[in-house]
């Protein structure tokens, strides 16, 4: 059976699309800034805000499409207590890494599993990495050739491409950094049989 990703994230269908998963791509509109307010101002951890998003996106996207396991995701970045989203313009974008030079931060991806408004699985995993501190210089260049895929992720990067170039260290799973739990998703995914074990 086709599953559905409740995500517009390019990256996501192209991970589920490599792995051999035939995707119906159906993005939940979600008001994501208000969600994440209150769930901080409730004192919830970067781990839990990612989840509830993936849930809420999931949700959504569940009710329209009966029957059919529905996929929501979502990634929080974290550092120092401080939480990013995805930029809004280059500006904001180098503003944005000029915070995370030369410091560690932690990647939080969710995915959750939902049919017919029913919640069947859940994984949060933890990434950390750690930007070496690039010089100004080094992060205009960054920024003039990556031009608008700067604003497309939490953290300003695609670890996949030029980004890696920010980099000094990393620990954690590679699929958790470019925004999904991809090998727990695919074992929960065999054990309900939804691709061959």
């Amino acid at each position: 059976m086709t599953i559905v990703l409740a995500s517009a994230s390019q990256a996501r269908r192209a991970l589920l699309t490599a792995a051999g998963l035939d995707l119906v791509v159906d993005p939940a509109a979600v008001d994501e800034g208000a969600l994440k307010a209150s769930l901080a101002a409730e004192g919830a951890g970067p781990a839990a805000i990612a989840e509830a998003l993936a849930e809420l996106k999931a949700s959504r996207v569940s009710s329209r499409h009966p029957g059919r396991l529905v996929i929501g995701a979502d990634q929080i970045l974290e550092c120092d207590g401080r939480s990013f989203d995805k930029p809004a313009n280059l500006a904001a974008a180098r503003l944005q890494l000029s915070a995370l030079r030369g410091r560690r931060h932690s990647l939080y991806s969710a995915a959750l599993a939902m049919r017919d408004g029913h919640r069947l699985w859940h994984h949060v995993g933890r990434a950390d990495l750690t930007m070496r501190a690039f010089s100004d210089s080094f992060l205009d260049s960054y920024l003039d050739r990556a031009g608008p895929a700067a604003t497309a992720s939490v953290g300003a990067y695609q670890l996949e491409g030029l980004g890696a170039q920010l980099f000094a260290r990393i620990e954690g799973d590679y699929f958790i950094i470019l925004g999904l739990p991809l090998l727990p998703l695919l074992e929960f995914l065999r054990a309900m049989g939804e691709i061959a074990s």
